[in-house]
């Protein structure tokens, strides 16, 4: 093999084969010239799904959206220059938010860097501080041998899983000519790795004294965003059973919905923690909590005030503490972990301890009135998949949502809690899982127009709450300021027809609760994408 094309082919083919050989299904290519090797390869592969997407932003959030689905790492493919910069904000929420992806980026090669080349960016190191690893590799080079690209292959898929999920950033450079004199097509796939991750497991005697410790006790189980493992609700809930305690759960737990036991289950914790609460419920002797630190500020500083005995359960190797309060971690399968506590707990608190939570829970309740938020979640099917724009969408799904047992899988952007690219994001969460139903508010539409493109190829209702602006802002102390409608609130006056419009969505507007009902169940029979308008209605 002589001819520079033939050979960037065949090295990019083994680099390929060796992320099939790991079990990766899914890639997002971006058109670029610089990265036609790698695009060629991923195109001519027959056991890689390929989504094209113009635009390196929307394309980077509709990997996330795939790889939150799957949790399994999606290929993300980009020329050189400033086109993988535009990755960033997808690569920043991959990484908080623990979402396995490989980015691929093609590049120049070392004699075009620091010469004033056209289209040529230090692209090394672009994501340092968010990557799980990153590697820069060299061009490719006569008699390699494809052994050590597929291992690399096999090492970035690990880097991207375990132990903490996340980005992984591979930069390859190509030198010209970039097309193989002659046609080359090697479809073969090396065998796969044997890998075998270890189970972390908790020490005994590190359960034992927090089991004491809580036994016959007060206290609570909060649950924020936690992947989802279908074995960790009954394992909670018998805990909770056990210990006569509260689980105070977010709905990106993924305990809210489920036909696992929701008999201790507290969801309106939003309303009766908003005016503080007093007597024995004010002072909590323990807290055990799993997943990301809450999302909202009432419920934020009700586990901030529990001090003598707050335990962590985060296999991650993040931490979990902004408050600065934890007295236990455990590094381990938070299953694992309940049940061992299970085995552990000699008593339970005082009846009247969970009493107390319950009845505030019937009276959040009797009091929470229609809204869309309950509109969405009658609607939609068993298994369906909902995600849910930051800033006030997912505040008031956390407050209204209720709970019941029909099956659902929440998905939303809570890592860095951007508003940019969640119409890209729910697009690939329904190109991963089937219908998908996403609510927005009007500026989180605006923000990712272009994700459209995207959204009209899947099964995909999106909802936008046009209330005027930045409703968030009206919960703020910003709204105090006499700048605050100009500088804040700024309400845009958009109508969204003319943008569904110009993707060919089906569009609907909808100014009530009925309308909204009307339009959704319209959309969710025809299927395909729609994107409905809901004007100025108020939560309550």
């Amino acid at each position: 093999m002589t001819d520079t094309g033939s050979l960037n082919l065949h090295w990019s083919q083994a680099l390929i084969a060796g992320f099939i050989a790991a079990g990766v299904t899914d890639a997002v290519i971006s058109p670029g010239s610089r990265s036609t090797p790698l695009a060629l390869a991923m195109l001519r592969q027959p056991r890689l799904r390929c989504h094209v997407a113009i635009d390196e932003r929307s394309a980077a959030f509709f990997a996330l959206g795939m790889a939150k689905v799957q949790r399994h790492p999606v290929l993300l493919l980009a020329t050189s220059g400033t086109a993988p910069a535009n990755w960033l904000p997808a690569i920043i929420e991959a990484g908080q938010a623990g979402v396995p992806l490989i980015a691929i980026s093609a590049d120049r090669p070392p004699e075009l860097q620091n010469c004033g080349a056209n289209q040529t960016v230090n692209q090394t190191g672009m994501f340092a501080p968010y990557a799980r690893a990153a590697h820069a590799l060299g061009t490719p080079h006569a008699g390699f041998d494809p052994g050590y690209l597929h291992r690399l292959a096999t090492q970035v898929c690990e880097q991207a899983t375990w132990p903490h999920p996340g980005p992984v950033h591979i930069n390859q450079p190509f030198r010209e000519p970039l097309l193989p004199a002659t046609p080359h097509i090697d479809d073969a796939i090396p065998a796969p790795v044997c890998q075998c991750p270890p189970q972390l497991a908790s020490e005994a005697t590190q359960v034992a004294e927090l089991a004491a410790r809580i036994s016959g006790r007060p206290g609570v189980i909060v649950c924020g965003e936690m992947p989802g493992e279908p074995t960790l609700a009954p394992a909670l809930a018998a805990l909770a059973k056990q210990l006569g305690c509260p689980i105070l759960a977010e709905p990106l737990s993924g305990l809210r919905f489920g036909p696992h036991d929701r008999s201790h289950l507290c969801v309106g914790y939003n309303r009766w923690l908003e005016g503080g609460v007093e007597g024995c419920m004010a002072n909590p002797e323990w807290i055990i909590r799993l997943g990301a630190f809450p999302v909202t500020r009432n419920l934020q500083n009700y586990v901030s005030r529990i001090t003598a005995t707050h335990a962590v359960i985060e296999p991650w190797p993040r931490w979990s503490d902004p408050a600065r309060r934890i007295t236990h971690l455990f590094r381990a399968a938070p299953r694992d972990v309940c049940q061992a506590l299970l085995a552990g707990i000699t008593g339970s608190a005082d009846a009247a301890w969970l009493e107390a939570f319950m009845a505030k829970e019937e009276g959040a309740a009797a009091q929470r009135q229609p809204s869309p938020i309950h509109i969405v979640l009658n609607s939609v099917a068993e298994g369906s998949a909902l995600f849910i724009g930051n800033s006030l969408a997912i505040r008031q799904l956390d407050s209204l949502s209720g709970h019941n047992d029909k099956m659902l899988h929440f998905f939303a952007n809570r890592g860095a809690s951007g508003i940019d690219g969640n119409i890209s994001t729910a697009a690939g969460i329904a190109a991963a899982h089937g219908q998908t139903v996403a609510l927005i508010g009007d500026l989180t539409c605006q923000h990712d127009l272009g994700g459209l493109a995207l959204a009209r190829q899947q099964d995909l209702v999106i909802i936008v709450v046009n209330n005027g602006g930045g409703g968030i802002f009206d919960y703020l102390p910003q709204r105090q300021l006499p700048e605050f409608e100009q500088g804040w609130r700024t309400p845009q006056n958009i109508d969204f027809s003319h943008a569904a419009r110009m993707f060919d969505l089906g569009y609907a507007q909808a100014d009530s609760n009925e309308a909204l009902q009307r339009a959704l169940n319209k959309a969710l029979r025809a299927g395909g994408a729609h994107l409905i308008e809901l004007k100025q209605i108020e939560a309550a």
